[in-house]
């Protein structure tokens, strides 16, 4: 199988002759940083042609060198949105940017972090007065309609839409602040509302442009949101299910009526709870499946209940095995995943967020190698890899 028979595959719930790879998306690429320790360990200094092509400007992950992802043996290669409305500032010894939305992201060490908010007064008259980013701005997407064009035509690899950056309520979150929108999804539910549909109408605006530009091309989109933490939800299920949810679903209709790409959904956190409602309203893939958080511990438990109507990126944890593991330990956690995630399709192997520079690069090597050693294995094998003392 190519990489793109075997996406299609996958995404059928059908076996395939290995389980899939990624990395080099938002929210799963490798800190700047932690390039250049890879680019150093591997004797490979061409790499760092792109160790200044930022990929996520607040997370500081970088563009990966194409020989790097052939070398992991990724099979996808992402389509990655341009930054705009970006105004870099520095004040004193404080740097940082002011996005397309009016959120302030200041520098935090190696990090770039929210620092202020726009939408302060909460008020009817600030929303109609807020100078909102334009979702027809050509340069979002210029240059990426080429750039699909040859990746259909001259490679057989997984054609990715990266996301715009943010998500509905994530944006929402910013523009406000975390504290005071979710006072106004409690006790302000009209702003909350209008809030939240002003941001939906320009996402969808920006997504049909982008479609336009790739979508003959991709085969998967990647939306991105956050709605948990390492133990609970951000918010209770019927907030969310009365406030949220039904903004997702038309989002997420939306771009199932513009493209026939699978939609990638990403959040972080405990969101078990969740994952019937995330089903319901049309994602094809969960991402990042972070098992060091609540109720995502057992992946095998998550395919037996979920693995006929959804498939799985990620798994591979970052916050707590690949820092701390040794390549022998990380090794039998990729078999485990393969095992537990990979039957009859369904899974994408990948980090389950950014690779940062506390992760030993030889473990993020071991990581992709077991990836393709070990990604068309049986059940038995693999199983025997991974309880083997």
């Amino acid at each position: 199988m190519n990489s793109r028979e075997r996406f299609n595959t996958a995404m059928n719930h059908e076996p395939t002759d290995r389980v899939l790879i990624d990395m080099g998306k938002q929210v799963g690429s490798l800190h700047k940083f932690e390039y250049q320790r890879l680019y150093e360990y591997l004797g490979k200094p061409e790499w760092m042609q792109n160790h200044d092509v930022i990929l996520d400007r607040m997370a500081q992950s970088i563009v990966p060198d194409e020989e790097l992802l052939q070398k992991f043996g990724v099979d996808f290669r992402w389509l990655i949105p341009n930054w705009v409305g970006i105004k870099p500032f520095e004040r004193g010894e404080r740097t940082g940017y002011i996005d397309m939305w009016g959120t302030t992201f200041g520098k935090m060490k190696d990090y770039f972090a929210l620092t202020d908010m726009p939408l302060k007064e909460g008020t009817m008259e600030e929303l109609e007065d807020h100078p909102w980013p334009d979702p027809d701005d050509p340069g979002m997407f210029a240059g990426l309609r080429e750039q699909a064009r040859k990746l259909h035509e001259e490679t057989d690899y997984v054609i990715g839409a990266d996301g715009i950056k943010g998500g509905i309520l994530q944006t929402c979150l910013w523009l406000r602040g975390y504290d005071k929108f979710f006072l106004d999804l409690a006790m302000n539910k009209e702003y909350a509302d209008t809030l939240l549909d002003k941001v939906l109408d320009l996402y969808c605006r920006m997504y049909t442009n982008y479609f336009k530009e790739v979508g003959e091309y991709a085969q998967i989109v990647y939306i991105t949101d956050d709605l948990g933490t390492q133990v609970s939800l951000l918010m209770s299920p019927q907030m969310f299910r009365e406030q949220v949810k039904p903004k997702f679903k038309a989002f997420n209709d939306h771009l199932k009526a513009h493209s026939d790409a699978k939609i990638m959904f990403h959040s972080d956190g405990a969101i078990d709870p969740l994952l019937d409602d995330l089903v319901e309203i049309g994602v094809d893939i969960l991402n990042p499946v972070q098992t060091s958080t609540r109720g995502l511990e057992d992946t095998l438990a998550l395919k037996q209940k979920y693995g006929d109507r959804l498939s799985f990126h990620g798994a591979i944890d970052v916050q707590q095995v690949m820092p701390n593991a040794t390549v022998a330990e990380i090794k039998k956690e990729v078999a485990r995943r393969i095992h537990d995630l990979g039957t009859n399709g369904g899974y994408i192997l990948a980090p389950c967020h950014n690779v940062g520079h506390d992760i030993p690069v030889e473990n993020v090597v071991a990581l992709f190698e077991a990836a393709q050693e070990y990604g068309g294995l049986d059940q038995a094998a693999l199983k025997k890899i991974f309880e083997d003392s």
